[in-house]
């Protein structure tokens, strides 16, 4: 993943902008997607752009937290496609 910087309020040398992108793999355990920089005197403002976090969906299920039904056994699934799904 390539790493995009906007710099604000003056010049920054590549060297110093490679460290803060760095900084942010090792504080956020991943690189970001954007890193908008201001500079203000010795000052600098950094905002990260990470992107979306890809997520699974999560329902419960015959008393159960899951994500698929691809781990329940031959009993639970039978025990799901035979489930009352309510409407409103």
């Amino acid at each position: 993943m390539a790493c995009t910087v906007t710099v604000t309020g003056g010049v920054m040398e590549q060297s110093e902008i490679d460290a803060y992108i760095a900084r942010a793999v090792e504080k956020y355990g991943r690189e970001p997607r954007h890193i908008d920089m201001k500079l203000d005197g010795d000052e600098v403002e950094l905002q990260y752009d990470f992107g979306g976090h890809a997520f699974q969906r999560i329902r419960r299920i015959t008393g159960y937290l899951v994500g698929t039904l691809d781990r329940f056994n031959n009993g639970k699934r039978a025990e799901e496609h035979e489930r009352v799904k309510h409407a409103m």
